[in-house]
């Protein structure tokens, strides 16, 4: 095995990934303070969401514990699309303003519905770019926490399907240690942040990919 692989495997454990957390989403509130107010209704890159919906989606994620989140999807008689619709809009407050302040407030925030902190630590990233990139906002995320948001999301298919949308493809980050998939399979090579998304169903992502594996990625990229 190699030092590559080796490091890729390395477990984050959880009492680790908090802090990661806790940076990725008071990157993200910096990020967002001063947004002129029409922009707050940008179309994410989760459809149907705009920005700040996604930004209060994340804000319900820090609020919830398993025993509150176990109550919603009661309530909601097991419809989970319509238990995180509930949450969100409890968080969206009555403008960008209260938005934005519910997020911050939450930013230190260890609770969590019942996922491990590195789903968490994924969705804050993944749901991070959802939010910058149609507003032209790029980040530099710390190396280590995309190589662990990738490992976790090349290993699962919880919440969303990466592990299956990526079988017998080769992905190999070319931007740090990461590395998934048979040395036989097709490869995609590029930069660690655009194969998590790659990953995670964000098929624009792909144009900053290449190998021959990349058009099968985009044609999956639809897959739930």
């Amino acid at each position: 095995m190699t030092q590559q692989v080796q490091q890729t495997r390395r477990p984050v454990r959880g009492r680790d990934v908090w802090p990661l957390i806790h940076a990725e989403r008071a990157a993200l509130a910096e990020d967002l303070a001063g947004l002129d107010a029409g922009r707050w209704e940008t179309e994410s890159l989760c459809a149907g969401l705009s920005v700040r919906e996604v930004l209060a989606h994340l804000t319900a994620a820090a609020r919830l514990n398993p025993v509150t989140w176990f109550a919603g999807v009661v309530r909601c008689r097991f419809d989970f699309d319509r238990q995180v619709a509930m949450q969100l809009e409890r968080q969206l407050g009555a403008d960008a303003a209260e938005t934005l302040a519910r997020f911050r407030a939450a930013v230190p925030s260890r609770r969590k519905p019942p996922l491990p902190p590195l789903a968490l630590l994924g969705e804050t990233v993944v749901h991070g770019e959802d939010i910058r990139r149609p507003l032209g906002i790029r980040r530099a995320y710390p190396a280590g926490t995309l190589t662990a948001v990738a490992g976790y999301y090349a290993g699962t298919d919880l919440v969303v399907v990466a592990k299956g949308r990526i079988g017998g493809l080769r992905l190999v980050a070319d931007d740090g240690p990461f590395t998934a998939g048979p040395e036989s399979g097709k490869p995609v090579t590029g930069g660690t942040l655009a194969l998590v998304m790659a990953m995670t169903g964000r098929a624009d992502y792909c144009a900053e990919l290449r190998g021959e594996g990349v058009e099968l990625l985009r044609e999956r990229a639809g897959m739930r």
